[in-house]
């Protein structure tokens, strides 16, 4: 199978997976190109109400296909960053699922997420310094916003790789699970993810990221959808919230 980014959707969470298996899943430029647009797409689906990234086999993702550097090393940054901005943007929540290595633009791709759960035995490394690469500014910040400026300065100016339970530690990732769990907790925390209200998400989401200009939007998103009344009557009577506002599609 050529290198390529394959996805489905189950219950309501879509699953993109990371397939290059001959190079650790190493993105080639056709993949990095590839993403955006198919964000954009399951971002317009009403269906899907969270989305998870993985790698195919028992790898994340283990960067950029270095081949694709030697060329245009600016052409292939531009497209990394494109791909990375485009997830981060994704309107949705986001969950990367990791096992094994999540190096380079791999651990650009676990930033960009809003959450990430790691397999114990994981290896996290942010290696721009071992290719005398400039990574861009606003993936600089988002690192130091996951970890605060001393983890992100070990990470850039050494290019280490450190495990899991450091990458825990100082806020890289959310959870550890033993091995052969990862899987099933993703699978649990993505239905849990669904059945949430989608407004609660999308708004909490805006502000986290740091905008802070949208309170009266948001604030007349939950007078008119119901989910702030169908939430309380759901918790009265004890039973599962059926919550209907969902995310417009991307203009």
């Amino acid at each position: 199978m050529e290198p390529q980014l394959l996805h489905s959707v189950t219950d309501s969470v879509a699953t993109v997976v990371v397939h290059h298996p001959a190079k650790r899943n190493a993105m080639t430029a056709a993949m990095w190109r590839s993403l955006p647009p198919l964000l954009d797409a399951l971002a317009a689906d009403p269906g899907v109400r969270a989305l998870v990234l993985t790698g195919a086999g028992g790898t994340f993702c283990a960067g950029a296909d270095i081949s694709t550097l030697r060329d245009s090393p600016d052409g292939a940054q531009r497209l990394a960053g494109a791909a990375e901005e485009a997830l981060a943007a994704f309107p949705k929540p986001t969950l990367a699922a990791v096992r094994g290595h999540c190096v380079g633009g791999g651990a650009q791709l676990a930033a960009a997420c809003d959450l990430r759960f790691a397999e114990a035995g994981a290896l996290f490394g942010v290696t721009p310094a071992r290719l005398g690469i400039v990574y861009a500014a606003s993936a600089t910040r988002r690192l130091v916003s996951l970890v605060g400026p001393a983890t992100a300065k070990y990470l850039l100016f050494s290019g280490e790789l450190i495990d899991a339970a450091r990458a825990l530690r100082t806020g890289l990732v959310d959870e550890v699970l033993p091995e052969g769990e990862l899987d099933k907790r993703v699978a649990e925390f993505g239905r849990i993810l669904a059945a949430r209200s989608q407004l609660t998400q999308a708004a909490a989401k805006e502000f986290a990221n740091g905008r802070t200009d949208r309170d009266g939007h948001w604030a007349a998103q939950a007078r008119g959808s119901g989910d702030t009344a169908e939430g309380v009557a759901a918790f009265l009577e004890r039973r599962a919230p059926r919550f209907t506002w969902s995310v417009p599609a991307p203009r």
